[in-house]
């Protein structure tokens, strides 16, 4: 799997911050795009996933190498 398309750097914000930066990033970028939100804020192992359900988005996983949420771009 390649990575991410672009890295959105969330790391020391705390819920919502990293969730309100996705939601003002992603509609910046053409669908497809694969964004990885690095975020070191407990809750957002939560919060991403659900607003990807909520906002029709796609939660592709956590990243493997370290706080990272891979989100993509459906529309």
């Amino acid at each position: 799997m390649s990575g991410p398309d672009e890295v959105l750097d969330c790391r020391g914000q705390r819920c919502p911050l990293p969730v309100i930066n996705l939601a003002r990033r992603l509609p910046e970028l053409p669908v497809g795009t694969v964004v990885r939100v690095l975020a070191d804020d407990p809750a957002a192992a939560v919060d991403i996933p659900a607003w990807c359900r909520m906002r029709g988005q796609e939660f592709v996983g956590a990243s493997p190498d370290g706080p990272g949420y891979d989100v993509r771009r459906l529309g």
